[in-house]
């Protein structure tokens, strides 16, 4: 894979839909989607930081004549929803569980990475929600949403344009980045890749990464084999997941950027192995805090 560098950039992927990137793809630096149609724009997610959403704001108005008025959020993260106040007049439309756990967690991002720069960020939730799937009609594009759970968080949702084979994956799927099952479920991140295979995608838009094809489908799942039977063995041990990681061969996936989110990984793999089934916010500051021991400093943000 080519070095993922530069300034964040919009690319476009298909006539009209255009991949907002931000390298390397690494913590808080995570990619958006712009679909243009001559009479509304759409975003799926926005930005971490009030800089970085307002540098989306300003790429957004070199490729539309109009300023956006839907906000897709694929789920709650705040380097994915964060810059949602950026755009006022546009309506946020989410999960309604997403909506719940925006609510939830607030701006507990911030705490994790005080140094972070993050701006004047007000939360804005979604106001519209939906319970399993929906349809938007722009002109000239149909954009499918759909939502799988418990898998990269408790909700994750997709946005799918079938005339142009064009899949905006969230969080679900990253590119040359390690994932992170910090509060969602291995198997239902398993069972969310193996049903976005079956759309035939073309073009594939990660959360993290540069855009890529059906081969980011692939290497995700080789990864949560790899973590699971990583897993199973540290189990068989009597390991505990920070010392499977240490003792970790991280393979063909050495050179992923944030390695160290083998730990939160690892934590959900042995888990769900031992049937307590997915994750739960209040575990996450622990879980960071051994992720950040792993590493031997907090891991950096570049947001």
């Amino acid at each position: 894979m080519e070095a993922f560098t530069g300034a964040p950039r919009l690319e476009e992927v298909a006539d009209g839909v255009h991949a907002f990137l931000q390298p390397d793809g690494g913590w808080c630096l995570n990619n958006a989607g712009v679909i243009v149609e001559k009479d509304t724009t759409v975003l799926v997610d926005t930005a971490a930081t009030e800089t970085r959403a307002r540098r989306l704001r300003d790429l957004v108005g070199d490729v539309a004549q109009i300023s956006p008025r839907i906000i897709v959020n694929t789920h709650a993260h705040g380097d994915h929803t964060f810059g949602n106040f950026v755009f006022p007049e546009a309506a946020v439309v989410g999960n309604e569980q997403t909506r719940a756990e925006v609510i939830e967690v607030g701006l507990h991002l911030m705490g994790l990475w005080p140094d972070v720069d993050w701006g004047g960020v007000e939360l804005i939730p979604p106001d519209v929600t939906f319970a399993d799937s929906m349809t938007l009609h722009l002109g000239e594009h149909v954009a499918q949403l759909r939502s799988f759970g418990p898998a990269h968080t408790c909700c994750d949702t997709i946005v799918w344009l079938p005339r142009q084979r064009v899949l905006f994956t969230g969080d679900l799927v990253l590119s040359g980045v390690t994932p992170l099952i910090l509060t969602g479920s291995i198997a239902g991140l398993r069972s969310a890749v193996a049903t976005l295979r079956t759309l035939d995608a073309e073009t594939i838009v990660p959360g993290h990464g540069a855009v890529g094809g059906p081969e980011l489908l692939d290497v995700t799942e080789r990864y949560l084999d790899w973590l699971m039977d990583l897993a199973r063995a540290g189990l068989t041990e009597g390991l505990a997941p920070l010392d499977i990681a240490r003792n970790a061969d991280l393979g063909e996936f050495a050179e992923f950027v944030d390695s160290e989110r083998l730990v939160p990984n690892l934590y959900r793999a042995c888990d769900e192995l031992r049937g307590e089934g997915h994750g739960d916010v209040v575990q996450v500051d622990d879980i960071f805090r051994a992720m950040v021991e792993l590493h031997g400093r907090l891991p950096t943000c570049h947001a």
